[in-house]
């Protein structure tokens, strides 16, 4: 297991993943101190957003030599294609390591469907509690709601709010044209799909469960 450098103190970490392209223009939304993780060929998402990773985690299965030549220097964790874990979850165990308080996933969600729903879930890890985490996938912007969170938007904007690990209850939004006041989401209703942006910071919490708000492609 490679130690991690911690002499900058990061305040965040990126975990780029492979699986589906990545619009550049991401790169105004992440975070600025942050420690960068390529698991396997997120090592591509490194190159296509100009992100240098301090680790390189993984099988290493899908990864080109070229871009490992590329990043020669750069520490690797390399595990055995038989191992029992997602590259991503081995990349979300080096982000506990480094004891953030945020983390924010880019890809993994093109490809393969069973690909997307394991990494919907391995994101939902108990252990991330305590974290706030976001996920950059398909066009999309995600975020993982435990307690409070604020999500940035345009009017007009949709997101949707997604219930997840059973119902999600004490709902309230502030912001949104169909407002929740300790509303009770169940995960096999649609009750909190498309709602709109009336205003640019939005507020969801949850007292109890976990929620996925999602603010799709094309925001509106």
């Amino acid at each position: 297991m490679v130690e991690l450098n911690r002499l900058d103190e990061p305040d965040a970490a990126i975990v780029l993943v492979g699986g589906d392209p990545v619009d550049v223009s991401i790169t105004d939304d992440l975070p600025d101190c942050a420690f960068v993780i390529a698991a396997d060929s997120g090592l591509h998402q490194a190159e296509i957003l100009g992100l240098e990773p301090d680790l390189i985690i993984g099988d290493l299965d899908s990864v080109s030599a070229a871009a490992l030549a590329r990043a020669e220097g750069i520490p690797i964790e390399q595990h055995p294609p038989e191992k029992d874990r997602t590259d991503l979850e081995l990349a979300l165990d080096a982000v506990r390591r480094l004891d953030v308080e945020r983390a924010v996933v880019v890809g993994g969600g093109g490809g393969r469907l069973d690909h997307f729903l394991v990494n919907a879930a391995v994101l939902r890890d108990p252990a991330l509690a305590g974290m706030r985490i976001e996920w950059f996938a398909n066009g999309a912007h995600v975020y993982l709601v435990r307690h409070e969170t604020t999500l940035h938007g345009a009017p007009g904007d949709l997101v949707s709010l997604l219930a997840v690990d059973g119902p999600a209850t004490g709902v309230t939004t502030y912001g949104l044209k169909w407002e929740m006041l300790e509303a009770t989401l169940e995960p096999t209703s649609g009750k909190g799909i498309s709602n709109v942006f009336l205003r640019p910071v939005v507020s969801v919490s949850v007292e109890q469960g976990a929620l996925l708000a999602i603010l799709p492609a094309g925001g509106s």
